[in-house]
């Protein structure tokens, strides 16, 4: 554990060798700093991540943002969170040395959510995205663009918290910016496969590779 940074207590474990991206581990509601370290160790082997804790509470349970009913988002707090996350990113890189401009989002519910919300409103702060079970996080008045940045998002087609037409849209919109989007569809529910995490470490790991080609 280290000394919180813009208000998030959070884990910071460095990659392995030069090159690799961080990911940033964006857990889902009742997560913690720990909960997906496991899952980001799987996805891409040595990579650094950068694992903060939600900072609202919901009866107990850390989120990044409130949420007045299930499925229906405080839009004043989203934009207020997403900010604050996203200022996260650059002052934990300078205090713990890794690179900002190599940051890839992994989220699981809420944490995809306001993850997807990084992608709309600051399409530079990510690299891309391995995003599960996200909703549309708000309805931009305007799409800003994000070309070429690899999205996945990983649907259950039996979620019983994410209507297909809504994961569909996130998908349409993220695609219009000019993301490179790969949508999973998966015959489950809200939780995920092993499966489904080895398709998405498959897909990250073939992303990176390509990066590097185009880079060189």
């Amino acid at each position: 554990m280290t000394q919180p940074i813009e208000g998030f207590v959070h884990r910071c474990i460095p990659a392995e060798s030069a090159g690799l991206p961080t990911l940033l581990l964006l857990h889902g509601t009742g997560g913690t700093e720990d909960d997906l370290l496991s899952l980001g160790r799987t996805l891409l082997p040595g990579a650094g991540m950068l694992s903060p804790r939600g900072q609202v509470l919901e009866r107990g349970m850390p989120r990044f943002f409130r949420r007045l009913s299930e499925g229906v988002f405080d839009l004043e707090d989203l934009v207020v969170r997403t900010d604050q996350l996203v200022r996260f990113i650059p002052a934990a890189a300078a205090v713990h040395g890794f690179d900002a401009g190599n940051v890839v989002a992994v989220g699981f519910s809420n944490g995809a959510n306001i993850a997807a919300s990084i992608l709309l409103t600051h399409p530079g702060a990510l690299a891309g995205a391995v995003l599960y079970r996200a909703m549309v996080p708000f309805e931009p008045t305007k799409l800003l663009p994000l070309p070429g940045t690899p999205v996945w998002l990983g649907v259950g087609r039996f979620d019983p918290i994410i209507p297909v037409a809504n994961a569909e849209r996130l998908a349409e919109m993220l695609s219009a910016a000019g993301a490179k989007v790969k949508v999973d569809w998966r015959e489950v529910g809200h939780s995920l496969t092993e499966e489904e995490i080895g398709a998405s470490g498959e897909w990250l790991r073939k992303s990176r590779d390509e990066s590097r080609e185009t880079r060189v």
